[in-house]
């Protein structure tokens, strides 16, 4: 998840008690009995959160071609089903609930459509990889640490404009650095593990996941790379229906 963003994922229970959150603390709305649509189309914040997301997946060549993979995976994408604008923690932006396969947009947090399109788009690459792989989010900390280092990567997280507005700059494997920081401040984010731990499992897994470009192909540096991705994968997708 990107950092100021957590994973919800279900709690284990032993004898009856909880045994770990597992993040649910950030996102207090999903203990809650969902509100009526009367009672929540009073509330701005979730009506410009549906607003955004419907303009990141109409519009966003990111999410277009992680949407376009997760159907041709057998794992399709239903706005309403999938998505749930809720009001989390001031920390979090976002976060992806393995257990009910929804992704939670925080409402209260997001307040600019560039935002909800990265946030969106680091969502759906940890529900991708939810789809196509066995990935164990609960027990262990390398499964998690692969899809945080991939999200980072693809998502447009680690984008040089990005980096500059958090006044980081670097030159030779700056991208890298900034896709190693942020899987670890993920892991810690929503895992009550030691830094040192983190930094392991990031590190132990980091070559492989890194250079795991599915399902784009390429590593999308902006808009115009993911346009290209996204073409080329649908160029994909008829080559192989005609083999």
């Amino acid at each position: 998840m990107e950092p100021g963003e957590a994973a919800p994922a279900a709690a284990e229970e032993k004898g009856g008690q909880e045994e770990e959150d597992f993040g649910y603390q950030l996102f207090p709305d999903r203990n809650k009995k969902p509100q009526s649509f009367l009672v929540r189309s009073f509330f701005t914040f979730h009506n410009k959160c549906q607003l955004m997301l419907r303009i990141t997946l109409d519009t966003n060549p990111y999410a277009q071609l992680l949407l376009e993979a997760m159907k041709q995976s057998g794992c399709t994408v239903f706005n309403d089903r999938h998505f749930s604008c809720e009001n989390c923690d001031g920390c979090v932006s976002g976060g992806f609930d393995s257990a009910t396969s929804q992704i939670v947009l925080c409402q209260n947090n997001i307040r600019h459509q560039s935002h909800m399109n990265r946030v969106v788009t680091h969502e759906l690459i940890h529900a991708f990889d939810h789809c196509r792989a066995h990935v164990d989010w609960f027990k262990n900390v390398k499964h998690l640490a692969c899809s945080e280092i991939r999200a980072a990567n693809l998502s447009g997280d680690c984008t040089l404009m990005n980096e500059i507005a958090r006044f980081k700059f670097g030159l030779k494997g700056h991208h890298q650095t900034c896709v190693r920081d942020r899987a670890i401040r993920s892991i810690l984010a929503v895992r009550k593990v030691s830094k040192e731990t983190a930094e392991k499992a990031v590190d132990e897994v980091f070559d492989a996941c890194f250079n795991d470009l599915e399902p784009f192909g390429r590593i999308p540096h902006s808009k115009t790379d993911a346009k290209r991705a996204y073409r080329d994968f649908q160029n994909r997708d008829r080559y192989n229906a005609n083999l």
